[in-house]
């Protein structure tokens, strides 16, 4: 290995360029440090420093056969880092631009068009899902849901405990809540 340390640049990367893992190990002994000092100074966030350094030297391990470095390792390696930390102030960029919009559009608290059309379509979604529970869970729902009725008035007109009736609507809502989980994804987003 200590004929690595003296190698230059030039030969390492050759060497790097064959295949040679102690050439790539060396690279990223002699120049991880300074890039990491490099990088922090604009980004001074620890882990991102070090997932870009990751990536950079990842990506030269699996292009080594036709990375084109040029005769000036050091600048090849800070013009890399130089754009890693460029595409990520761009992509800040964009969620802020984009979280902005958002929330702008949802301060507006206008309607959507078609916010009446969606309604009617949930309405009969659930009445359809609802229409396909267990016949006493059914009945149970819709006096509780439609009618209104507390649980106890319920028990008392169906000869049942109040407990029973909880469970009935509970185990009803699980269900929809399964069934109509997707649905309500769809309709209003």
């Amino acid at each position: 290995m200590n004929h690595y340390n003296l190698s230059s640049d030039l030969e390492l990367v050759s060497m790097l360029k064959d295949g040679d893992l102690t050439a790539f190990t060396e690279i990223h002994r002699r120049y991880y440090g300074v890039l990491y000092s490099h990088a922090y100074k604009r980004l001074p966030d620890s882990e991102e420093v070090k997932d870009i350094l990751q990536e950079l030297f990842i990506c030269i391990w699996n292009n080594r056969e036709t990375i084109n470095i040029g005769s000036n390792l050091p600048a090849y390696l800070y013009t890399s880092v130089r754009n890693r930390i460029l595409n990520i102030f761009k992509h800040q960029k964009i969620e802020s631009d984009y979280i902005t919009s958002f929330l702008h559009f949802a301060h507006q608290n206008e309607p959507l068009a078609d916010e009446p059309f969606r309604i009617k379509e949930l309405v009969a979604i659930v009445e359809a899902e609802v229409s396909l529970l267990p016949p006493q869970m059914r009945l149970i729902f819709e006096m509780s849901r439609n009618s209104y009725l507390s649980h106890q008035e319920i028990a008392d007109k169906l000869n049942i405990s109040s407990l029973t009736v909880r469970k009935q609507i509970n185990n009803s809502l699980k269900i929809l809540r399964v069934k109509l989980g997707t649905h309500f994804f769809m309709l209003f987003f």
